[in-house]
């Protein structure tokens, strides 16, 4: 044992520096906590192992709420990404997302500089061994070498590192991502005090060789013309971007995989850890639909300055021979040269019932978890964790109000709610399908979601938060404006319906009324009323979304309303659920395990009825009453 000596003091120590890491740290220092954040390896900050994208269905969401409460990674996607594109633009407005291709080194230099520049922020090179806890509480941490850090809390990012192992066909070894060191005494260490730990496995595709595809055989995939940004601060746009391919598998891929099923650690036994469904390994892929003759295959640049290509479809385990197999069976492929085999990843993870809604442990006061130690998979479920850890765990260490994102606030929400509520038996993904008031939390609305209480916790800037009331009114007057404007049936209007194909007035109409018509748009209607004011494009948009949307949005409100009212009904921190009869002998063991907070956070548990929440809503007025007639 290396002797202990002591090396500082923080009111924040971040264990990690993946994309849970850095917006932990980034979050805790911007709220004026003193913070420290420990990594492995400091060129490896903000490192993107697997895909080098950000964005997509429902993460892209995550991404812009990251960045409303003031988060680090939509502004370096947005100065780093080599192509974007919005997705699901033929779709409504709750579904669309947007998606970058990352320059992954770029977008860890960016990081680690803005980082490094970081006022409260230290940043150390160091494995954390263990973790230091006095009567139920965190007081600091050791690392390898033997330094001693306090901290009033703690926050442990540690992704696929803990007890990570590599898999590729029968080759099995101790390493985190990429070869990277993984964290043994840190996992044990977890486990001695108490925690439930689960293994988990993911998995990344084959590297090829930009200069060996034969893309005449693939179908390409540019970005959006248009210039488009996660943040809601980026001026300056990237217009030059590189695209994407598409290819497929082939029959003979297919054919290859089921002859060396043997072979895979996936069937042989090798791996034991639970994969993620909606991310599943080429080999999982062909056995679970054996019907389809071929799968989609991106091909995906890593950056600028790199031939690496990224196989995005055609995640593997399989030994190396059988993969440069498979890449010869690929259209485009037959002659590419591997860089990088694809491989599976097991690893520890923490069961994250074990956690209150602000990411803390249960077990341990004052030391908090996000990211994919927490189960989840994803860049950008580990960003949104971390950003909320890192302003909780400030908060705590500062004497301020924590903050709890609800399910009708916000994806992130959605995220931890799913997690601390009901856990997970499987790497967790965020879909759009898992948020019921999405059409709340779109792509276009998450600053006014979100603002106030950023600028409420010293997240955001006076001045970004003077931009942002400024742009709220303007859609606000705008709104009334257009419910306040009779467009009669003149030539001009009439000419205009005609040419759209859309129904001619017989009477009067409010403006806002004829932009609910789906023909109509913002833009068409300013022919016919304009605005008194200059508005942006997003001002724009936000304006047509509220107006053509507004009965669903409505019905959506109403429905928050209720579920608030039942969040309102705090459920008492010492309540006995085995001395409340009636409830179902599986609910109570969820409820004593998950400890819900409110009576809503009751009703989501798995196992729990709503038999059960009536029964549970009667005791505790019950108890109310009684505790009110004691008092009299």
């Amino acid at each position: 044992m290396p002797t202990k000596f002591e090396a500082g003091t923080f009111d924040v120590i971040v264990i990690g520096a993946g994309h849970a890491g850095v917006e932990a740290a980034y979050a805790a220092s911007r709220m004026g906590a003193k913070t420290l954040m420990l990594t492995i390896n400091l060129d490896m900050i903000a490192f993107m192992p697997c895909n080098p994208s950000v964005g997509g269905p429902a993460k892209g969401i995550v991404v812009r709420e990251i960045d409303a409460l003031g988060g680090a990674m939509s502004k370096i996607i947005d100065k780093t990404h080599i192509q974007m594109r919005m997705l699901n633009t033929g779709k409504g407005p709750a579904v669309r997302a947007l998606r970058a291709q990352a320059d992954k080194v770029l977008y860890q230099q960016e990081m680690k500089k803005l980082l490094e520049d970081e006022e409260n922020l230290t940043i150390h090179q160091a494995m954390v061994d263990e973790l230091i806890v006095e009567d139920g509480e965190i007081k600091g941490i050791v690392t390898q070498v033997g330094a001693v850090y306090h901290a009033k809390t703690v926050i442990v990012t540690t992704g696929t590192f803990l007890r990570g192992e590599i898999i590729i066909g029968d080759l099995k070894y101790s390493s985190g991502p990429n070869n990277q060191q993984p964290s043994i005494k840190l996992a044990d260490n977890l486990k001695e005090l108490g925690f439930e730990l689960v293994r988990f496995k993911t998995g990344t595709p084959p590297r090829v060789n930009s200069n060996t595809i034969d893309y005449s055989k693939t179908e390409i995939q540019p970005g959006d013309t248009e210039p488009r940004a996660f943040s809601y601060e980026t001026t300056e746009y990237i217009t030059d971007q590189l695209p994407c391919w598409l290819t497929y598998t082939s029959e003979e891929t297919h054919e290859i995989i089921n002859d060396n099923l043997h072979l895979s650690p996936m069937y042989s036994g090798m791996i034991k850890g639970t994969g993620p469904r909606y991310c599943p390994s080429i080999e999982d892929k062909v056995v679970r639909f054996s019907d389809k003759p071929r799968h989609q295959l991106f091909l995906e640049p890593e950056g600028r300055n790199t031939r690496e290509v990224y196989v995005q479809g055609l995640s593997t385990s399989l030994p190396e021979h059988v993969q440069r197999k498979l890449l010869e069976s690929v259209p485009g492929l037959e002659k590419a040269e591997m860089m990088r085999a694809g491989y599976a990843i097991e690893y520890d993870a923490i069961v994250p019932t074990q956690l209150w809604p602000t990411l803390e442990t249960k077990r341990i006061a004052n030391l908090y978890t996000a990211g994919q130690i927490n189960g989840t998979s994803g860049y950008e479920e580990a960003a949104g964790q971390g950003l909320m850890a890192g302003i909780n765990a400030a908060a705590k260490a500062l004497g301020k109000e924590e903050m709890i994102l609800g399910r009708a606030d916000a994806y992130i929400g959605v995220l931890i709610d799913d997690l601390v509520t009901k856990g997970t038996n499987e790497p967790y993904r965020l879909l759009t399908s898992r948020a019921e008031y999405r059409l709340l939390l779109r792509h276009d609305n998450a600053d006014i979601r979100l603002s106030d209480r950023a600028y409420e916790a010293g997240l955001i800037s006076q001045e970004r938060y003077d931009k942002f009331d400024t742009k709220r009114k303007k859609v606000d007057n705008e709104i009334k404006r257009l419910r306040d404007t009779i467009l009669k049936p003149d030539a001009k209007t009439q000419g205009v319906l005609r040419d759209l194909g859309s129904s001619e007035l017989k009477d009067g109409i409010r403006a806002a009324d004829l932009l609910k018509r789906p023909e109509m748009t913002y833009e068409l209607l300013s022919t016919l009323t304009e605005s008194p004011v200059e508005l942006s494009t997003e001002e724009k948009e936000q304006i047509e979304i509220q107006v053509k949307y507004e009965g669903y949005i409505e019905k959506a409100l109403q429905q928050v309303d209720k579920l608030k009212k039942m969040e309102n009904k705090k459920i008492p921190e010492n309540i006995d659920y085995e001395a409340i009869s009636g409830i179902a002998t599986e609910a109570k063991q969820k409820l004593k395990q998950v400890r819900p907070l409110s009576v809503a956070q009751a009703s989501r548990i798995s196992g729990v009825n709503p038999a059960d929440i009536s029964i549970l809503l009667v005791y505790i007025e019950q108890g109310r009453i009684a505790k009110l007639a004691s008092n009299e």
